[in-house]
């Protein structure tokens, strides 16, 4: 499946996550002379902060997001401003929490490495990196950590030029291989469980294992990870504030993803430490464009929902469209009609979809699948609605509502006091 498609920056400028609560703010620098990330520079080192942010580095400065100007690395990394603010960056990485412990940033200058939580350094730090990475040499050109699941076990990847030092977290001993075939990465990051080597203005994606290189590649890091002008399509869209905001569908799948719809995007948060990340609707569901009317996830399956068609995707394969595929409204659910909205409630096995002033139970273990209860509801013009074990959020325009059940969402003739969407929910500017 190709990875991005050229509208994806602009995607992504709607899924920035909250800054960080440190005390320097994310003011502009009236700066002539900062860096320009979009004049084909080459970075030092990326990595995701504690909340899913990506800093970009490139000599003393860094870059927070996907756009905006370059910020000098020390107003969030003081202590790398030792040397009247040169604090180059040779390689930095996130290592992921293992049981209580918070994720920290690792960020490598030379021949040491610091260790950072919420933009505090660690104590007793920095040190030298063979004291917490024996065996892994100075001087780095790039690194990342690859967890258990899509490594082996828990690892971190070092490179220097064509070699790839792979550093065991448990048993604290370094493989060392030649990556021949792979450009040499001046920086590389984990992103959305890919791996990416960037080298000049050019990106990669490589197995983290293996190191073999995903077809197509190099692309253009201007065109994806970062918003430049006359790269791409949209440069030029501005977020949308929250008061103003709208979703079309949300649904969580059974591995805990969240799934957003919003015109032509669908907004992807694995995890709140991964960030809200945005991608154009085609790039997971190529068979639906133009938006989507109602979604809801039932055993590893997604049921997008538009017009009087569904179509269902195994999430387990990347998104595959179940053959047969897509069928109408009545086919698979014993409706007709416009759906506004569609939601399943956790270890539970009935959609119930809602219908302007109605509410449907349709049974989804039932063959065929029909309607076992029609209830009128008081609540109308519905976008949205998302079931939880914390109960049920009924979206309409830039606010949402909250039941307890779907018995009280129908029979509730009063609706509780709404509440608005947040940047936090759905990317929006608040």
């Amino acid at each position: 499946m190709e990875l991005f498609t050229k509208t994806l920056f602009l995607c992504l400028a709607l899924a920035l996550t909250n800054g960080a609560p440190a005390q320097p703010q994310d003011a502009a620098v009236d700066d002539a002379a900062l860096p320009d990330r979009c004049a084909g520079i080459e970075f030092d080192a990326i990595t995701p902060d504690e909340k899913g942010n990506i800093l970009y580095f490139k000599g003393s400065h860094l870059w927070r997001g996907f756009h905006g100007p370059a910020q000098p690395s020390n107003k969030y990394f003081k202590e790398l401003d030792d040397n009247h603010n040169t604090g180059h960056v040779d390689a930095a990485f996130r290592m992921h929490n293992t049981g209580n412990k918070d994720d920290h940033i690792y960020i490598f200058r030379d021949d040491k490495v610091f260790n950072y939580y919420n933009h505090t350094l660690a104590d007793g730090y920095p040190k030298k990196i063979r004291e917490d990475f024996p065996g892994v040499p100075t001087h780095l050109d790039a690194a990342v950590e690859c967890p258990k699941g899509e490594c082996i076990t828990d690892l971190v990847l070092f490179f220097k030029g064509n070699d790839v030092h792979i550093y065991d977290n448990a048993t604290k001993t370094v493989k060392t291989k030649t990556w021949s075939h792979l450009p040499v990465c001046t920086s590389a990051t984990r992103w959305l469980e890919h791996y990416y080597c960037f080298h000049g203005h050019n990106f990669t994606r490589f197995n983290p294992v293996s190191g073999e290189v995903s077809s197509g590649y190099p692309k253009d890091a201007r065109r994806y990870f970062m918003t430049c002008p006359n790269f791409g399509h949209g440069g030029h869209y501005k977020i949308r504030k929250c008061s103003e905001a709208k979703i079309d569908a949300i649904t969580t799948d059974d591995a805990g993803k969240r799934y957003i719809f919003a015109g032509p995007i669908y907004m992807r948060l694995d995890t709140h430490r991964d960030g809200l990340h945005a991608f154009p609707i085609t790039r997971a569901w190529k068979d639906v464009t133009n938006g989507v009317d109602a979604v809801f996830s039932y055993t590893n399956k997604i049921y997008l929902i538009k017009g009087d068609q569904v179509y269902i995707y195994n999430t387990a394969v990347h998104y595959t469209l179940i053959e047969g595929y897509p069928k109408t409204l009545k086919e698979e659910l014993g409706i007709e009609g416009h759906v506004d909205a569609a939601f399943v409630c956790p270890n539970e096995h009935t959609v119930h979809v809602i219908q302007g002033e109605t509410m449907r139970a349709v049974d989804l273990t039932a063959t065929p699948r029909a309607v076992t209860q029609v209830l009128p509801m008081s609540l109308t013009g519905i976008d949205a609605a998302l079931c939880s074990e914390e109960g049920i959020n009924v979206f309409k325009g830039s606010q949402f509502y909250k039941y307890e059940s779907p018995r009280t969402l129908a029979l509730s003739r009063i609706a509780p006091v709404p509440q608005n969407i947040t940047k936090a929910m759905i990317g929006c500017e608040e």
